[in-house]
């Protein structure tokens, strides 16, 4: 699993299905414990509600899921397919169900904890982990905003600028795709711009969507 999305930051979200509320909480992960850490704090927080269901994903190879005392299948892993479909790791989300007292039957609740792991993840936002690169772009001013259109292309931020004869644009973009930017930069210059490359990280990127 080379590229990769997490997290962008912790949030929660709710709504109300037939009188039922569902509370949704999502964090960032780094292990095992911190994903129990977080389970305990919801169902110590929400001690009086009727069903704490979760699930979490932390790298390639561990998945965790439960119902809670909802029927089989219906929540746990329904909000762990979200993860999945999302190419989402690194995360746990916990969703809180304060009953209305009418029944959704199955399809009703896998729905609902469906979506409540949906509208956590689009409360939080998500970001690709990855190997990213760090690069500083020389540009004539004439060039300027359509060097950074190229950019933006390639999913890549400006993080910063100095202005002097030219202006020096300080990039961040995936490493991957360092090699196509030059190439597009090559272009668009006639071989006058040429990048330069000042380090890699493995970090994850700007929040997407």
């Amino acid at each position: 699993m080379s590229v990769y999305r997490v997290p962008f930051s912790d949030a929660e979200s709710e709504f109300t299905e037939k009188r039922s509320r569902f509370i949704s909480h999502i964090w960032k992960i780094s292990s095992e414990e911190e994903a129990q850490e977080r389970i305990r704090e919801m169902k110590s927080q929400y001690y009086d509600a009727r069903h704490n269901c979760w699930c979490y994903r932390l790298g390639e190879n561990t998945a965790r899921y439960s119902d809670d005392g909802e029927p089989q299948g219906t929540a746990g892993q329904p909000m762990l397919k979200v993860l999945e479909r999302e190419n989402v790791t690194d995360a746990v989300v916990v969703v809180t169900r304060y009953f209305g007292g009418i029944l959704l039957g199955a399809g009703g609740l896998t729905r609902a904890y469906s979506r409540g792991a949906k509208d956590a993840l689009a409360a939080a936002g998500a970001a690709t982990m990855g190997l990213w690169a760090r690069v500083e772009i020389p540009c004539p001013y004439a060039l300027f905003e359509r060097v950074k259109l190229e950019v933006e292309a390639l999913s890549g931020t400006v993080d910063g600028a100095e202005y002097a004869a030219d202006i020096t644009l300080t990039v961040s973009l995936l490493a991957e795709r360092v090699e196509g930017l030059q190439k597009r930069l090559t272009e668009l210059s006639a071989g006058g711009i040429r990048l330069r490359e000042q380090g890699r990280e493995y970090r994850p990127g700007p929040r997407e969507g």
